[in-house]
């Protein structure tokens, strides 16, 4: 069966809050395709069915954290309340709450991305592991080696490009005007 949402579309919503991986209730009610405000309802409803390690409320400063970092447009303007994070227990548990076919669907695959990313963290910190191991073992001329391995395995820098625009306008000597009608006269 055909994937309804992109894998990478899932990753990008899965953010990284109190040292917790979860999605919004913003972005989550995206792939349900239902309003946010519905979604909260809906737990509401069922509040017993979410404890704090399931789903909790951003404070202020998260909230205000966050749209500094996602400058875009899904944030709807000027939000009233701020958003819940839904860890992957609670998203687990929100099949249970909406229980429209696409919203079964859309949690199985929100599943495989969470699987998917543990399975990442997973297998570097083995590999960590696994190269502290071989640097007790092998002597100091290694050592270049598991420096070199230990920079390729830490995740890329990125770059952040200056805002606005960069003009290169041609170097112009400047010149003194002290008693330029008189040269003027002079040069003519």
């Amino acid at each position: 069966m055909k994937a309804l949402i992109p894998l990478e579309v899932i990753e990008q919503r899965i953010l990284l809050i109190r040292g917790l991986k979860v999605m919004l209730s913003t972005h989550l009610a995206e792939l349900y395709q239902v309003e946010a405000r519905v979604l909260v309802q809906a737990v509401k409803r069922n509040i017993a069915r979410f404890p704090q390690d399931f789903m909790f409320q951003l404070t202020e400063e998260e909230f205000s954290n966050l749209k500094s970092q996602i400058v875009i447009s899904s944030w709807g303007g000027l939000r009233r309340a701020k958003p819940y994070a839904f860890t992957e227990q609670g998203v687990a548990m929100l099949s249970s709450v909406l229980n429209s076919e696409r919203a079964i669907r859309v949690n199985i695959e929100i599943m495989r991305a969470f699987v998917k990313l543990r399975q990442i963290l997973g297998s570097n910190k083995e590999l960590s592991r696994r190269l502290d191991e071989l640097e007790k073992k092998y002597d100091v001329q290694f050592k270049v080696v598991f420096e070199a391995i230990r920079e390729l395995m830490k995740p890329p820098e990125t770059k952040k490009r200056p805002i606005g625009f960069l003009v290169e306008e041609p170097h112009m000597p400047y010149r003194s005007f002290k008693g330029s009608k008189k040269r003027r006269r002079d040069e003519q």
